[in-house]
């Protein structure tokens, strides 16, 4: 079956913009509003993003058409809603996988994957320990190198894209560069080997044959920081001379780099290595989150986001385009209410016109806390 062109995609939408395209659904919720009518919220995809997309009129008729991980055909147009776009879906269809070209839907690392291989191939040369050298060659190479530099970074929040494991992986080794200069008593060999293989099992973790990408059985049940101490020590065997004491320092900064044992970590970092590994993991993730949000904005200038359940936060960000002026109020939007969050005509009809809105939910103090993008 001859695939049918894609011409419009995500990136490239504009505020009253109608259309008929293809895209990939990644997510589908029925819902209903106070008035008791059924509505469906959707995610689209295509390989420059995702929208958020409701379709008001005959949910339940297209409900069946929308299925996770299916490529549909729609009608639609493009709002802005809370500097942000969304589609008003008034038709849809459900097409086979056949008649797409994955391509249009497989979202990749801004930056070109050959540079970046040439990049990785250039940090394990400049480690300085022979037997630590040695070892990351044993990890960096055949189908293992391959899928290292395909992978995601991540499912949904951060680096999640072709390219994103190895863009992600590659940031956190410059960094770790740099502080390691700027600390002379940090082991520089041990916490540059520690960037480059902290993830590395995530080409484990993760199915990413086709969009959206997802966990796989062992990935879920095991996990990366397991399997990645699994993939150290099976190479560790065939390097001559490391150190056992050596590679548990490298095995302790990927057990530990997620800080905290409530993100998943069986250790605390108890290293200078560790620690600081773990707080560069931590600033990645987060900066290319805030990036992402960032490039989804309509207009420029300085805006709100929407708040941030996992951050626990609104964020004040730049958008790409447009004037720097910050925005005149300086003031937070509302928290969203629970019972339609994230669509204007939910909140239409969902609120009396005479209503006042409820003030916001007092926000339970937790001592200490952070947040995690992993």
């Amino acid at each position: 079956m001859p695939t049918r062109p894609k011409k419009i995609f995500v990136a490239q939408l504009t505020a009253g913009q109608q259309f008929q395209e293809l895209f990939l659904v990644t997510k589908k919720s029925l819902a209903e509003t106070k008035a008791g009518k059924p509505y469906l919220a959707l995610g689209l995809m295509d390989r420059t993003g995702e929208i958020e997309a409701r379709i008001w009129d005959n949910a339940l008729q297209f409900e069946a058409q929308a299925e996770e991980g299916s490529f549909v055909l729609v009608q639609a147009v493009a709002k802005p809603f809370r500097d942000q776009m969304q589609l008003g879906v008034t038709a849809l269809q459900r097409v086979a996988e056949t008649a797409v070209d994955m391509a249009d839907f497989m979202p990749t690392s801004p930056r070109p994957l050959a540079g970046m291989a040439a990049e990785l191939e250039a940090v394990i040369a400049g480690i300085n320990d022979p037997p630590l050298r040695a070892l990351l060659r044993a990890l960096f190479q055949g189908e293992t190198l391959a899928r290292f530099q395909r992978a995601p970074a991540a499912k949904k929040l951060h680096h999640a894209y072709i390219g994103g494991l190895i863009e992600h992986t590659l940031s956190i080794a410059g960094m770790a560069e740099q502080a390691a200069a700027h600390y002379p008593f940090i082991d520089r060999d041990m916490l540059i080997a520690g960037a480059l293989v902290h993830d590395l099992a995530k080409i484990e973790e993760f199915d990413f044959a086709r969009p959206p990408f997802n966990y796989t059985d062992r990935g879920r049940l095991v996990g990366h920081l397991v399997l990645g101490v699994d993939l150290v020590r099976q190479a560790a065997v065939q390097v001559e001379g490391i150190d056992s004491e050596q590679v548990d320092r490298l095995l302790h900064i990927i057990l530990s780099h997620h800080g905290q044992y409530g993100f998943g970590s069986p250790v605390l970092p108890m290293t200078p290595e560790a620690i600081l590994l773990h707080h560069l993991d931590d600033i990645d993730a987060k900066m290319n989150y805030m990036d992402g949000l960032r490039t989804k904005m309509c207009g420029g200038g300085w805006q709100w986001t929407e708040y941030q359940r996992h951050l626990e936060r609104y964020l004040y960000l730049r958008a790409p385009g447009g004037e720097d002026a910050p925005d005149a109020s300086g003031e937070a939007p509302e928290e969203p209410l629970e019972v339609s969050p994230g669509d204007a005509r939910a909140e239409e009809e969902t609120l009396p016109d005479a209503a006042p809105l409820p003030p916001p939910r007092a926000k339970k103090a937790v001592p200490q806390r952070q947040q995690s993008l992993f």
